[in-house]
């Protein structure tokens, strides 16, 4: 099976996101040698670290790109164009984060949601932000074949506030210290 997976979100060292990305990686790779897996990475300026560019091997390969954040939200969440195809050829699985949602020609889509402050607390956030994170849901709700969530409390945000349903949630809980 051939596995994509979006870590950029491991450039922001010390965030959860990005931190959660990295052990996620970290441990499929060191438990997982039969799978092929190609690691999306795209980041105008930040640079990947060392460890990770190090996993590189015969059966993991890094596709750097040189687009910012910004631009993919535009080409996925907002336009729904170019397929996660175009830039990683053909897989099976792509695994993102739900920032940036790319469709596919005939992967199947699984996302990883953190949590849904934005919506369950919307006074506390920018409106801006809450406007973003609908939006971007509404694309993982309609796109998405499995959704991870870090907590069990995560899952039943998303089965009870946006009507995902509870057997396409599974719960994989942040990995150890690394």
């Amino acid at each position: 099976m051939r596995i994509g997976v979006d870590i950029s979100q491991v450039v922001y060292s010390g965030t959860g996101v990005g931190e959660y990305t990295k052990r996620l990686i970290i441990n499929l790779l060191k438990n997982d040698t039969e799978n092929e897996y190609v690691l999306f990475f795209s980041s105008l300026r930040r640079k990947l670290p060392e460890d990770i560019l190090k996993m590189q091997s015969r059966n993991v390969t890094i596709r750097r790109f040189f687009l910012p954040p910004t631009l993919l939200d535009m080409l996925w969440n907002r336009l729904g164009i170019f397929p996660i195809e175009w830039f990683v050829g053909e897989v099976d699985v792509f695994i993102s984060s739900d920032w940036t949602q790319p469709s596919s020609r005939s992967a199947e889509l699984v996302t990883v949601v953190h949590d849904l402050s934005p919506l369950k607390f919307p006074q506390e956030h920018h409106p801006k932000i809450v406007n973003v994170h609908k939006r971007r849901l509404e694309k993982v709700k309609k796109l998405c074949d499995m959704v991870i969530s870090d907590s069990q409390a995560t899952k039943q945000d998303l089965v009870k506030m946006l009507g995902v349903s509870e057997s396409n949630v599974k719960v994989v809980y942040p990995g150890g210290k690394l």
